[in-house]
């Protein structure tokens, strides 16, 4: 008979974590305020998290940051595009600006809630998540 040696893995405070997964979840229904309280957390907490948790913050760091990227894509190409249609330049900018909002936002709003019930699915599991640089999933 072999005796089979479990090497636990050490604990981490999963609830800070799980609290800012909530706290990004509920940002669209209070106007992103408590994506910003979460987004503060999750930059007091990177720096003294071990490596699994730590994948989770800088997940739900770049998952902010992103988003915002597109969106300030977007409202500098509507900005750009409204003072330039005018002189009919800027109405390509315009229309893709339009475009990003009306189409690309409730596809952004899905690509967030997808990488939140994957961080968190991984959470429960007491699992890094796995890509946490990744542009997608």
């Amino acid at each position: 008979m072999t005796d089979t040696v479990s090497v636990a893995r050490p604990h981490e405070d999963r609830v800070i974590p799980l609290v800012i997964y909530g706290l990004y979840f509920i940002g669209p229904l209070t106007g992103f305020l408590t994506t910003l309280i979460g987004l503060i957390i999750a930059y007091a907490q990177r720096g003294g998290a071990g490596a699994r948790m730590e994948s989770h913050y800088t997940m739900l760091i770049r998952t902010f940051w992103l988003a915002i990227g597109w969106t300030l894509v977007a409202v500098a190409l509507v900005i750009v595009g409204g003072l330039l249609t005018p002189v009919l330049v800027g109405i390509p900018a315009l229309v893709l600006g339009l475009a990003i909002f009306g189409v690309f936002g409730p596809v952004l709003l899905v690509w967030k809630y997808i990488r939140l019930v994957l961080g968190a699915s991984y959470l429960a599991r007491d699992e890094a998540y796995p890509r946490p640089m990744s542009w997608l999933f």
